[in-house]
């Protein structure tokens, strides 16, 4: 297996909860709290472990959320390599109300990151990367990271001929994308964005996934689709795959789940068409679980079984 190291440069402590009933001025009683590691990479190098494989975690991390972060992915048994912030790693909060079923997801901002912090982060990259290396950079970017981080980090992949995965939004995925990666897993609204279109309809999908790649230097693309699966797009073919018919729990951690299988694929050798399929398994099986949680082993392997045998 190829080694795989994830990048989260806003990590999250992501806390959910329960309530019966939400309504405003109210003392509202919740459930007891979970408290998870949380932040793209990291949940990344969390399903990594859980499907039995390893990876190095790298991430930025400061004040006590940082250290109970720390605390969780050293009981967890992952990997990690830390770089210091001087700002307090943020909290983020799920609450579920129990007579909708409807969640309610409030996603913190992060600390500012200071040029010296995220200059460090690329300094650290460029010492541990070794060619044919993985690297997941995954997440939104923190207040003070500049915009073309992302294409900073692709610059330094192609340099180390590392193979580049990027999973973000916005203009850090335009700019990531355009500087180069091996991989991308975009929804139809990054891949709109990525394209400069205001919204994709099925017909144009497959034709504008392509024209991006022949256009920028990327080798394959993973456009998810949601409950309906993805499009696997490469310079030569595509392949939709669909995903199976589940009861949804939480959509918390899908895509990352998707992303971890698909790169887990990769370093195992499967192939492109099996790498895609095992990640929907993964993703849908990241929607089985309530709250924050993300796959389970067995579940992805019960899925990707079914998954295989509909689409010999």
């Amino acid at each position: 297996m190829e080694k795989v190291i994830t990048l989260t440069v806003n990590p999250a402590v992501d806390k959910s909860t329960s309530v019966a009933g939400i309504k405003p001025n109210s003392k509202l009683r919740c459930d007891p709290p979970v408290f998870e590691a949380g932040g793209g990479g990291i949940n990344i190098s969390r399903v990594i472990k859980e499907l039995g494989g390893t990876s190095l975690c790298m991430y930025l991390a400061g004040g006590a959320t940082g250290s109970r972060l720390k605390e969780m992915l050293t009981e967890a048994d992952i990997l990690q390599q830390i770089i210091p912030t001087s700002g307090w790693t943020r909290e983020n909060l799920a609450v579920t109300d129990t007579t909708t079923q409807q969640q309610y997801r409030f996603g913190m901002p992060g600390p500012v990151i200071q040029e010296e912090e995220w200059r460090q982060t690329l300094d650290h990259l460029d010492e541990i990367l070794v060619e044919g290396d993985y690297l997941v950079a995954s997440g939104s970017l923190a207040p003070g990271i500049p915009t073309d981080f992302y294409a900073k980090v692709a610059t330094l992949a192609k340099r180390k001929k590392v193979r580049f995965v990027l999973d973000t939004s916005g203009e850090a995925l335009i700019m990531g994308a355009q500087a180069g990666a091996f991989l991308l897993k975009p929804n139809l609204g990054e891949l709109s964005a990525l394209c400069g279109v205001t919204s994709i309809s099925s017909i144009d999908l497959e034709p504008l996934a392509k024209q991006f790649l022949a256009e920028n230097p990327c080798e394959l693309m993973v456009v998810s689709l949601g409950p309906r699966g993805a499009l696997l797009v490469t310079k030569e073919y595509t392949e939709y795959i669909s995903a199976p018919t589940i009861h949804p729990q939480s959509t918390i951690g899908a895509g990352d789940s998707m992303l971890a299988g698909m790169v887990l694929g990769l370093a195992k050798g499967k192939s492109f068409r099996e790498m895609a399929k095992y990640g929907v398994a993964c993703g849908t099986a990241a929607a089985m679980s309530p709250g924050t949680q993300l796959c389970k082993k067995d579940n992805v392997e019960e899925l990707y079984q079914w998954i295989l045998s509909r689409t010999a």
